[in-house]
């Protein structure tokens, strides 16, 4: 996927644009100490193999010489990353045994974070519309289009659009926003991939970017990220924290989702609030899990979603988050692939991708913590 964001949470304090310190030997030291392959299920560091070969996979597509970051304290090209998977690889049979090769063959590179998770979660729905199925899931609507446009400096700004006919010809006009969509602005085109049975849920499956849809004949199929109606994300904790409605400590997926079951006529206002629309596409059965933005298979507790001009997709990162009390504590202390971002995942926020599940919903749902995180590069 480009995975859509995961429900924006109250902001940290940290500096508007991050900068990369070199980590101290102690540091380096203790962080190695505190890594645990157990926390990120895996039996054994080998396990991450199959993870790491899809970050390879990916940076065999990228120019070598190409720019993959340039910010206060680093500049990187896109080979220092594939030889920083490369080294990774090669250690990994060894690194049970002896986790201090990770001090001797790589520079650590320090950014303070903010995490946040994400995960995949599963609908009731139905192949057509029938009584108690009637939320449409949307696919791409041909008549979306996309550019890049010049922006200030010598950047490049996307421009999602329609072409509508006015008085004096063709004209632009943003695409439709999520109250237009909902109130009928795609009904009877034939885009519809289903139809769930719960507003809410098509609104959490598109803060998470992907899922799985449970059908009333007993199928399954995964629905996965293909593109959004290019309206800012808002997020509606944000929303109603500012309300009054929830706590300032009190905003995350749960009681988000409580809220909005509790007040169904104000719901649909309240989601609306998120112009921000994603659709999808189908993978029948869904073997190959959840994709990240590069177009491979995300790993529970090993993919992250980061803002790609912080820690571009390739990146390697050592790592450290708290799992939330809710969650039954404890912490994910390990090794990090960048596989993913959003539209959410800003400056210095991570998104842990937690796989599926009711602990993956639980961690995702209340994961809303500072934590360190190093950008792994070879000595």
């Amino acid at each position: 996927m480009v995975q859509a964001p995961a429900p924006a949470r109250p902001a940290l304090s940290l500096p508007p644009l991050p900068a990369y310190t070199e980590a101290s030997p102690d540091e380096i030291r203790a962080a190695i100490a505190a890594m645990d392959p157990r926390s990120q299920g895996l039996a054994s560091w080998n396990d991450l193999a199959p993870a790491l070969a899809q970050s390879l996979s990916y940076m065999a597509t990228r120019p070598a010489g190409g720019v993959a970051l340039d910010r206060p304290g680093v500049r990187v090209t896109n080979a220092d990353f594939m030889a920083a998977l490369r080294q990774l690889s090669g250690l990994l049979p060894a690194l049970d045994a002896n986790p201090g090769l990770l001090a001797q063959r790589f520079r650590w590179l320090r950014v303070d974070t903010a995490w946040t998770g994400y995960y995949e979660p599963v609908l009731r729905a139905s192949r057509s519309p029938a009584p108690g199925y009637t939320h449409p899931i949307y696919r791409t609507p041909p008549d979306m289009r996309v550019t890049e446009v010049a922006a200030s400096g010598s950047g490049k700004q996307r421009m999602t659009y329609r072409v509508v006919d006015g008085p004096k010809g063709r004209v632009l006009r943003p695409y439709y926003d999520r109250a237009e969509i909902d109130a009928g602005a795609l009904r009877g085109k034939g885009l519809e991939l289903a139809w769930a049975a719960d507003p809410v849920d098509v609104f959490i499956l598109q803060v998470q970017g992907s899922g799985r849809v449970r059908f009333t004949d007993g199928s399954e199929a995964r629905v996965l990220y293909a593109a959004q109606n290019g309206r800012p994300y808002v997020s509606i904790g944000r929303i109603l924290k500012e309300r009054g409605e929830l706590p300032p400590d009190g905003v995350n997926m749960p009681a988000i989702r409580q809220w909005l079951e509790s007040h169904p006529v104000q719901a649909r206002e309240l989601m609306n609030t998120n112009p921000s629309y994603v659709f999808f596409r189908m993978e029948e059965g869904g073997a190959s899990g959840p994709l990240g933005c590069t177009g491979r298979p995300l790993t529970p507790w090993v993919s992250l979603a980061t803002d790609r001009s912080v820690l571009p997709s390739g990146a390697l990162v050592a790592f450290s988050t708290p799992v939330p009390q809710p969650a039954g504590g404890g912490a994910v202390t390990g090794l990090g692939l960048a596989q993913d971002t959003g539209g959410a995942i800003k400056g210095y926020r991570i998104d842990l991708f937690c796989g599926a599940g009711d602990r993956a919903a639980a961690v995702a749902g209340h994961l809303d913590a500072p934590g360190p995180a190093w950008l792994l590069l070879p000595r």
